[in-house]
């Protein structure tokens, strides 16, 4: 095959280029014909003209006249082009199911061949193996024999990587991994120095699990153990990042090595570690705190070059994949704060288990959000630490798919395989990915084959589930064991070194144990510095209020300002009313509704200096229409965000319109919100009953983070609630459940009533230093309601109300019944009561549900007699709403002076009824009984 007696033509010609070439750097290279027939060539000749067209033949000798006068190819020659196309295909069947081959699993499991990557597949047999073949597509030699090429393929593609990356679409991604990989047979040459801090790393990572094993026995740890090779990983990981310019990497992770990863990493000192083992601080944690394996941890990390890289660890609940979203927020909240716009200077590293990979769906979300503009972040690092088991579950039960990190596929993105026993492969794939990360701002995905030495935890026996498993897994050496085993054969090392760092590391171990022992050991607990300077927690009442109210002039050209647009923009006709309305009320000629107050929120801070981001499914426009801070050229459809036009030195405002996704976003948000202190970080639901969707990102970060993890968050949730007669799934954000979650002034919840009070509330949010998530209820019908409109001698003058008394009471002492509630309701009692003229009712009204102000309640009813009674009113069933949040809060008699009753919907598995009309009758109903025999 491929011999000199084949004429030259189009069929074979680039095959004879390649060996030209070959023959030209070194004659030995080809094989006896070739090499006589290249002999015979004028040499100086052929360099100088293209082989293309020319009909250059070897001597008669070795071309049959019928062949030398044929106008065609040959019979032989098109044999010959069709084996080096067939040889082609099995190049290409390598980088696409090279991987499926792989030795990927360090316990040695076998993987099936694959039918593809056979010889036989393409026609092609052992006796071709020593035949020469152009060669030119793999990044080294042009022409190669087939044993060769095979050999080449199966070190880059079939080795301990395995890669997946011709799902990509993009051909100058593609072509970059293949002759990333091709030309280096995907390895690495590490120095004797890198080999030894590898070492170091494993030594350190084994050490420390096995010195805690054996000092705190039982105790849970959630080891390591089998999964060593994450400790190096991440170390080179960083190394690379410093070489890279990255100033500051953020890291997130479930609980398994996540000690290990604070000890061996973090830089968190083991004396910490291990007085935290020992519990025996309680009084600092009495009722909050965390467990050790969920804590978080900041420090400065300095490089083998000496360059510093400040390192962040996310606090995480068990919910395992979700601090993703929370990882990737914080991130690019870090870049805005540093106007890294190319978004290269922070390093997100998301660590995950194989389990949770492929069975939480946040995971999808999370990687969803990665291309979008107003969630990139410049590519994640993801690392599956992939036990092949998750708890006690195998893969065959946990995943439909072939590999855990199949879901990544979504993306345009490599997905390196690697086994985790091999530590210079894994330094070639994290390498490898770094630079992927460094070139194309793309995420991209690492999974560690590994074990688990242990059951889940240290306290069970995985051998009750996976006897066979746990069998094989009991015999292996560890992962240092077999690294330096491997360097000792190769003279890199000797025993001597290597247990010379093994016993520095026990002594450093020994003496962090004796300190946390130490009756005069002083437990260390992160306050919060830097850009956290300023801001507090705690009490609600400790703080106080803020002057929210800006004079009438300013407001007015805030206002104004924002209806201003570029002369060659069109408008759409509808937005040109809009905008002629605000006008009007900047002007102070038409009150003020939801939206203008909302822009005067905005419009007011941005020119403050306070940066603001507003992300959700329709936070440009609004769910209802209302906001349109986002427009659209009714012509060419380019956008113009009137808030980033009102000063040249205002902040810069944000709108986002999001994925459809709860979790993610709202988790995005929150994160964001942990590195934004000083600026407006809002989310908001399409309706408030989608919220529920994102329910674990409010229970286990937003509602208790600060009693936890002592991490403070001034994120606003904006949550469109309101019994209108939509549905059961169009009515409630369910403020129950926020209200249920109230404790230690965790969380600050309102349903607001006007217009004023909005503007007063987000401003309040900003201007005091405290920081607590901010929950409102926002309204639906009342965005154009003719009643619910404010002045802007109420923007100016006022500040923001918790309660509000009813402004129609004259004297006080003829009140005998009190009507409370909270939100749209209060209007539809205001005009019974108007209509009924009952001027012996009060219709007062909770603005702020929670904290609440016991003592300016009881001021405020001062003046009332103790024989009225209290009446909570709300659209809500008995069973939802504020109602048995107030009945809790007060018992039977409201600030203890009036006795306490409710009226509300009959109790109710869902929300609200789907009938319109049935909707108005109940609300009939409940106005009704709030007037009855009063």
């Amino acid at each position: 095959m491929g011999g000199a007696d084949e004429p030259i033509n189009g069929a074979n010609l680039a095959f004879v280029e390649d060996l030209f070439a070959s023959y030209l750097e070194d004659p030995t290279s080809v094989s006896d014909d070739w090499r006589a027939y290249f002999d015979g060539l004028d040499r100086q000749s052929v360099r100088a003209r293209d082989l293309q067209g020319s009909r250059y033949r070897a001597p008669s000798i070795f071309n049959p006249p019928a062949a030398a006068a044929g106008g065609g190819p040959s019979a032989s020659s098109m044999e010959f082009a069709a084996r080096q196309d067939r040889v082609d295909q099995l190049v290409r069947a390598y980088r696409v199911r090279g991987h499926m081959i792989a030795e990927l699993d360090p316990l040695g499991l076998a993987r099936e061949p694959h039918p593809e990557l056979e010889l036989a597949h393409y026609d092609l047999s052992e006796a071709d193996l020593d035949q020469s073949f152009s060669a030119r597509t793999l990044g080294g030699p042009a022409v190669l024999t087939l044993r060769e090429i095979l050999d080449r393929l199966r070190r880059t593609y079939c080795g301990f990587i395995g890669v997946q990356f011709m799902h990509i679409d993009d051909i100058h991604i593609k072509n970059w991994l293949q002759t990333r990989m091709e030309s280096t047979c995907n390895e690495v040459s590490l120095t004797r120095d890198q080999q030894l801090r590898v070492l170091t790393k494993l030594t350190d990572a084994e050490i420390f699990e096995q010195f805690i094993h054996k000092k705190f026995l039982g105790a849970k740890r959630f080891s390591l153990e089998g999964g060593e090779s994450l400790i190096p990983l991440v170390d080179q990981a960083l190394e690379e990042a410093g070489e890279q310019g990255i100033e500051e990497a953020v890291i997130a992770m479930a609980h398994r090595g996540r000690l290990n990863v604070l000890a061996n990493v973090m830089g968190k000192s083991p004396a910490q570690i291990f007085r935290e083992f020992a519990d025996r601080d309680p009084e600092m944690h009495f009722g909050g705190g965390d467990v050790k394996y969920h804590m978080g941890f900041s420090s400065d990390h300095i490089t083998s070059t000496g360059r510093k890289i400040h390192l962040s660890l996310c606090f995480n609940p068990s919910h395992l994949e979700f601090v993703n979203p929370v990882l990737v927020g914080r991130v690019r909240s870090k870049q805005d704060r540093r106007g890294d716009a190319a978004r290269t200077r922070v390093l997100p590293i998301l660590i995950h288990g194989d389990s949770a990979f492929a069975g939480q769906g946040i995971v999808q979300e999370t990687l969803n959000l990665s291309e979008l503009e107003g969630y990139r972040v410049g590519g994640t690092i993801h690392v599956i630490v992939n036990n092949q088991i998750g708890f006690t579950t195998p893969p065959e039960s946990a995943r439909s798919s072939y590999y855990a990190t199949d879901v990544a596929k979504m993306l345009q993105t490599p997905i390196l395989h690697v086994n985790g026993e091999q530590p210079e492969a894994v330094a070639q794939a994290i390498k490898l990915a770094m630079e992927f990360r460094s070139a194309f701002h793309k995420d991209v995905i690492i999974d560690m084959y590994c074990y688990r030495r242990y059951g889940h935890n240290e306290g069970d026996d995985p051998a009750f589930t996976q006897p066979v498993l746990y069998a094989t897994i009991r015999k292996r050496q560890t992962v240092r064991e077999a690294y330096l085993e491997n360097l000792l054969k190769l003279d890199e090392v000797t025993a001597d070194e290597a247990e010379e760092i093994a016993l520095r590391r026990r002594e450093r171990l020994d003496e962090a144990l004796s300190e946390a022992k130490g009756a005069d050991y002083v437990y260390s607990v992160d306050t919060g510095r830097g850009i956290w300077q300023g801001y507090v927690g705690g009490r609600d009442l400790d703080v106080p209020p803020a002057d929210t109210g800006l004079t009438i002039d300013r407001l007015s050209a805030i206002l104004k300002a924002q209806t201003r647009l570029p002369e060659t923009f069109n408008a759409h006709p509808k937005i040109e009313r809009l905008l002629d309305g605000r006008r009007q009320m900047a002007e102070g000629d038409k009150p003020l509704d939801w939206g203008g107050a909302e822009a005067l929120a905005f419009g007011s801070l941005v020119t403050e200096g306070v940066p603001i981001r507003l992300s959700g499914q329709d936070s440009g426009r609004g769910t209802f229409s209302h906001r349109h801070c986002v427009l659209h050229d009714y012509e060419n459809g380019n956008r113009y965000i009137p808030l980033n036009q009102i000063s040249s030195k205002q902040a810069h405002f944000e709108p986002i319109d999001s994925a459809l996704s709860e979790s993610g976003v709202l988790g995005f948000e929150y994160g964001y919100s942990l590195d934004m202190p000083d600026g407006l970080v809002i989310w908001e639901a399409q309706f408030g009953d989608f919220a529920n969707g994102a329910q674990v990102i409010i229970d286990q970060f937003i509602v208790s983070s600060e009693d936890k993890w002592r991490r403070l968050s001034g994120l606003v949730m904006l949550l469109p609630h309101g019994f209108e007669g939509q549905g059961p799934e169009h009515s409630s954000a369910r403020l129950e459940r926020f209200l249920g979650m109230c404790a230690e002034d965790n969380i600050q919840v309102c349903n607001l009533t006007t217009p004023a009070q909005l503007f007063h509330c987000l401003r309040r949010q900003i201007l005091r230093p405290l920081r607590k998530p901010l929950v409102i209820m926002t309204p639906k019908s009342l965005l154009r309601h003719p009643q619910a409109v404010s002045t802007l001698a109420e923007l100016s003058e006022g500040r923001f109300a918790r309660s509000i008394p009813d402004p129609t009471v004259g004297d006080p002492k003829q009140v005998r019944r009190i009507l409370l509630c909270t939100g749209k309701i209060y209007y539809e009692l205001a005009h019974a009561k108007e209509i009924l003229e009952a001027g012996h009712v009060a219709v007062h009204r909770l603005e702020q549900l929670y904290p609440l102000d016991l003592a300016e309640l009881s001021q405020q009813f001062a003046d009332y007699p103790d024989d009225a009674e209290a009446i909570w009113v709300q659209e809500e069933p008995e069973n939802m709403g504020a109602w048995p949040f107030i009945r809790l809060t007060f018992g039977q008699t409201f600030i203890e002076r009036f006795p306490l009753t409710g009226i509300a919907r009959s109790p109710s598995a869902s929300p609200a009824t789907g009938s319109t009309a049935s909707h108005r009758l109940e609300q009939e109903l409940l106005i009704e009984q709030a007037f009855e025999l009063a």
